[in-house]
């Protein structure tokens, strides 16, 4: 595939007196200007962003590039990302032999799957949310040997089912590593047939996902956990904002039907689950997020602080709930992990911190 680069356009005269131009990309690293034969330059005028093509006619030919498509003024707001992307080298485009795999993709049957169909899931995420990721379900557990607990279960999208190791689409992914987000446009880790679509668990859509039930007593300890794969369907598609002001009587049309048989079970089983997490007394880091809002040409609007709820709390609970239980399951089975932890802090900030404990009157040891 011929690569897509981006640059600034000049019209230059070429040695017969005919109008070409001149590219200045925006990639720092190509230190050299590119010459634009008048045939070649599609239109473009003095100060345009271009995409180009590095081009070669002929064996001694020297290379050179053909504007292929004309982007605007540089300056414009909805081109910054693009400048950005190319500037930081984000692969920006799926290579044809990566997308070519997404016509063979498999179908999705219940061979090996738990049919959870009919299990009332709701997926709860920023009302912005693009594509939804995990959905939960909880109810009390009618075990006589576990009086006042609960059963959760949360499905993650099965990405890995449409992924598998070798393909093409699982080497273009280890390549880009992550999703990159920006204010006007994503540039995604998978094509978006895959995030946006078939691995994104829509209402009232079958979906395939792996699934983990949680049971936890009436304390909130968990006593025991069960992954399976599962063919699932979305019963709702709520926003933290509608689940929120549902569970506290301002339900609207759209979350009216489910606040009763799915909002209240998930706030019960929260609630229990908050009891061990009070006894353990972890670390809370509630740190406010700043949102920047857009105008319709793409510039900064608004900076806000967003409303912090428990729908928000409720979720990440549950996600980190399922995570614990994958990293014990992986544990049991002896399998390579790696973990995220927290560092020891450096001297400097442990002499920080006694600095400002002594205007407190406070001391601290040394270590």
């Amino acid at each position: 595939d011929k690569q897509r680069l981006l640059g600034v356009f000049q019209t230059v005269d070429d040695p017969t007196g005919r109008t070409g131009g001149e590219i200045q990309p925006i990639d720092k690293k190509q230190l050299k200007n590119w010459f634009v034969h008048p045939n070649d330059c599609n239109g473009a005028t003095t100060g345009e962003l271009v995409a180009f093509e590095i081009t070669s006619r002929g064996r001694s030919s020297i290379p050179r590039a053909n504007v292929t498509e004309r982007l605007g003024n540089p300056e414009d707001q909805g081109l910054i990302s693009l400048i950005a992307i190319e500037t930081h080298g984000i692969p920006n485009h799926f290579p044809e032999f990566v997308l070519s795999e997404l016509s063979h993709l498999p179908a999705v049957t219940l061979e090996k799957r738990e049919d959870l169909r009919d299990t009332p899931f709701i997926t709860i995420d920023p009302a912005d949310a693009r594509d939804h990721d995990d959905a939960v379900w909880a109810t009390k557990d009618t075990s006589p040997d576990n009086e006042g607990g609960y059963v959760v279960i949360v499905a993650i999208a099965d990405v890995s089912y449409y992924v598998r190791p070798g393909t093409a689409l699982d080497e273009e992914a280890q390549r880009r590593g992550n999703s990159v987000y920006f204010p006007d446009r994503v540039v995604p880790m998978l094509p978006e047939l895959i995030s946006n679509d078939l691995c994104s668990l829509r209402e009232g859509e079958e979906r395939p996902a792996l699934a983990v039930k949680l049971i936890f007593d009436k304390g909130g300890q968990k006593q025991s956990h069960e992954f399976s794969r599962i063919l699932m369907k979305s019963a709702a598609k709520l926003s933290y904002d509608q689940a929120q002001a549902g569970i506290e009587g301002r339900p609207d049309e759209k979350t009216a039907p489910f606040v009763e048989p799915l909002l209240k079970p998930l706030w019960e089983a929260y609630a229990v689950v908050q009891k061990a997490r009070k006894n353990r007394a972890p670390l809370e880091l509630d740190l406010p997020e700043r949102k920047i809002l857009m105008d319709e040409n793409g510039g900064i609007k608004d900076i806000i602080t967003p409303d912090r709820f428990d729908a928000h709390k409720l979720i990440e609970e549950f996600m980190i709930q399922a995570n614990v239980a994958a990293a014990q399951t992986l544990e049991q089975k002896k399998t390579p992990l790696i973990y995220r932890v927290h560092d020891q802090p450096s001297d400097e900030k442990i002499q920080g911190l006694k600095d400002f404990l002594a205007t407190l009157d406070l001391s601290f040891g040394g270590s």
